[in-house]
């Protein structure tokens, strides 16, 4: 039986994970060690992984199109997840006046730029 580690990167589905599976090889041209990461899709029966945990995945008979593993064991729990949130202001993209919410873009007056 075929087992990897890797992280979770995503478990929106139900009784399903996403896991990035990384992997060091030696490049004969290069003479580099390069890293390539494969995304698998693995079984998670009991809805217990988060996004960040590191797990253990055992190979397994066909469960769907492309679920064909099975999270063996959580090896580490990830720190509680907490989503990124774009911050908004009144300026747009960088800070520059002019490109923010409620502005026609490119410096186009609007209602709060009249005198």
């Amino acid at each position: 039986m075929k087992q990897v580690v890797g992280m979770v990167v995503s478990n929106k589905m139900q009784k399903s994970v996403v896991v990035a599976v990384d992997r060091l090889f030696h490049h004969t041209v290069f003479n580099r060690y390069v890293k390539r990461t494969s995304k698998f899709m693995a079984h998670d029966g009991n809805n217990l992984c988060n996004i960040g945990d590191r797990v253990r995945l055992d190979s397994s008979r066909p469960l769907s199109k492309r679920k064909h593993w099975v999270v063996a064991e959580i090896l580490k729990k990830a720190r509680i997840y907490v989503p990124p949130s774009a911050p908004v202001s009144e300026n747009g993209p960088g800070g520059r006046p002019g490109f923010g919410r409620g502005s026609g873009g490119f410096g186009a007056p609007t209602s709060s730029n009249h005198a």
